[in-house]
């Protein structure tokens, strides 16, 4: 890690903490050359595989943005759309992946939505699950 006052390639850490949500980790550290000390934040990369084969950055928004969708019309709250999508976005982290298929994530998101609004989530499934009739 090089210091960002001094540029010096070589510095020491000095204390490690992880984050309350437990997904980054805190580093301080110090420059032997400029004795400056400095703060790094270290994050996993939860990366989503799409149905063509790309790869990109997983972002929790694009969830919320998906189920706000299915929930407009409906007395749900924006503090509960936010919820839903960390709820997913842990569940994700927890199964310890690298990468996840967008399809994966569409999953996660059925049972809180189904928890938060049986009507959203009928909604969601159907569109998620290319749903034809009211047989499917």
């Amino acid at each position: 890690m090089h210091c960002p006052f001094c540029q010096n390639p070589d510095t020491k850490v000095v204390d490690t903490r992880i984050s309350e949500d437990g997904h980054s980790i805190r580093r301080r550290r110090e420059c032997p050359k400029c004795s400056k000390r400095f703060t790094t934040l270290e994050t996993t990369m939860l990366l989503v595989v799409k149905r063509s084969g790309n790869v990109e950055p997983f972002d929790r928004n694009k969830v919320i943005s998906g189920v706000r969708k299915a929930c407009q019309g409906r007395p749900i709250r924006e503090d509960d759309l936010k919820t839903l999508g960390q709820q997913v976005e842990e569940d994700l982290r927890a199964r310890g992946l690298a990468q996840v298929k967008s399809a994966d994530i569409g999953k996660a998101i059925l049972k809180p939505l189904r928890d938060l609004d049986v009507v959203a989530y009928m909604r969601f499934a159907s569109v998620y699950q290319n749903f034809e009739s009211l047989e499917d």
